[in-house]
């Protein structure tokens, strides 16, 4: 094994569980390994952990008046909120029409081409330059749309996007449709509260925040359990109620409450820190001369964490490669479409051509990073730009 610092800027792709979350999920996996469905005191003590792990992430979002469906991922949250939404009632197989953007992460964006192939309307919101199109979005907000489903923050360019202007306009247009908000990037890392969004669901995941991975949430309001405007998935014993069925992952929830709940009382300063380095790193690029052929995506409103860089001709798995053998560990893009040969479509929607998407990375930080870790990456970029390029005209 060589002996240097692992430099780990992949934190959208995943984060590392931090030590008071393994705790918890050792310490539940060991003491409370009833079932929560179990009527004995074994099954009682469990069933108190997962509700009091519930508490704990609605609190983390403000949110009162609703219920936390634990998921095995942010994608299956995902899947969840488009295909149950879309399969609740009858009457909406008949053409009801769904709202998205361009760009969206694959656990939006294929469940929803499957509505369009089964015959449900879609419509693709613009985001040029990071932003939503707003005149797009009014055009497209009339009486047969059921459900909105958009990000928070995009997973690639960082965007940050505006919706709770969504929200009001949706009352205003079509106020029997839906909000879902995929916050995935943005769960305790961009100040939100459920009210503050407007969504009727939220989507959430725990290896985003430094929890065990195999853990994600779906948030559903009062209002739609009451209106039985989901529908379950995956059936069978009906846990969740009803919505999720299957033996809860008891250490797993625990253990991403503890990491919730440590993330929102460390919010402020974590948000503070991941935006220096972010500021940091643009800096660099910007002043520094041997970095100037890189040109950074800046959206105008964007989330602390995250910054997309498009190289001068050199592919962004040739660059990350290189990253790599240096212990610093980056992403070409979203990790659950990294295997695809397609260019990012989060980047082409926001304006970027298909070599440019071809030849960015995505740098993600986390609370854990240093300035130390910035400069070793622009170190590590210069060298890189230097070598790298001259293999890429020889080719």
């Amino acid at each position: 094994m060589l002996d240097r610092k692992e430099i780990y800027l992949d934190n959208s792709a995943t984060t590392r569980i931090r030590e008071e979350a393994l705790a918890v999920y050792n310490e539940v996996s060991r003491e409370e390994y009833g079932n929560p469905s179990s009527l004995h005191e074994l099954g009682f003590r469990a069933e108190k952990r997962l509700n009091e792990a519930k508490k704990t992430i609605l609190g983390t979002l403000g949110a009162k008046d609703a219920a936390v469906v634990f998921t095995a991922s942010g994608s299956e949250a995902n899947n969840l909120a488009i295909l149950g939404r879309a399969y609740a009632k009858e009457r909406y197989k008949r053409g009801a029409k769904i709202l998205t953007t361009e760009g969206e992460h694959a656990s939006v964006s294929s469940p929803i081409a499957r509505l369009h192939a089964e015959g449900y309307r879609v419509a693709r919101i613009p985001t040029r330059g990071g932003l939503l199109d707003m005149d797009a979005l009014e055009r497209e907000l009339t009486a047969d749309v059921i459900l909105v489903s958009m990000m928070m923050v995009n997973n690639e360019t960082g965007a940050l996007y505006d919706l709770r202007t969504v929200a009001d306009r949706m009352k205003k247009r079509c106020p029997e449709a839906i909000l879902h908000a995929d916050a995935t990037q943005s769960y305790l890392k961009v100040p939100f509260t459920k009210a503050s969004v407007g969504a009727d669901l939220i989507t959430i995941s725990s290896h985003k925040i430094e929890g065990p991975k195999g853990v994600g949430a779906l948030i559903v309001s009062e209002a739609v359990l009451r209106e039985k405007g989901l529908s379950a998935l995956i059936l069978g014993g009906g846990q969740e109620g009803g919505l999720r069925s299957g033996t809860e992952n008891l250490p797993g929830a625990c253990a991403f409450a503890e990491a919730a709940r440590l993330a929102r009382q460390e919010m402020d300063g974590n948000v503070e820190k991941m935006s220096s380095l972010r500021k940091l790193l643009l800096a660099n690029l910007h002043n520094d001369p041997d970095l100037s052929a890189i040109s950074p995506t800046e959206p105008p409103l964007c989330a602390p964490h995250i910054l997309n860089i498009t190289l001068p001709g050199i592919k962004s798995e040739t660059m990350l490669h290189f990253l790599s053998s240096k212990g610093i560990y980056v992403s070409s893009g979203s990790a659950c479409s990294s295997h695809s040969s397609h260019a990012s479509s989060a980047l082409i929607a926001f304006g970027r051509s298909e070599k440019e998407a071809d030849c960015s990375i995505r740098i993600s930080f986390s609370p854990r990073n240093e300035p130390s870790d910035v400069e070793a990456l622009c170190e590590a970029l210069k060298e890189g730009l230097g070598k790298l390029a001259r293999t890429e005209k020889k080719r």
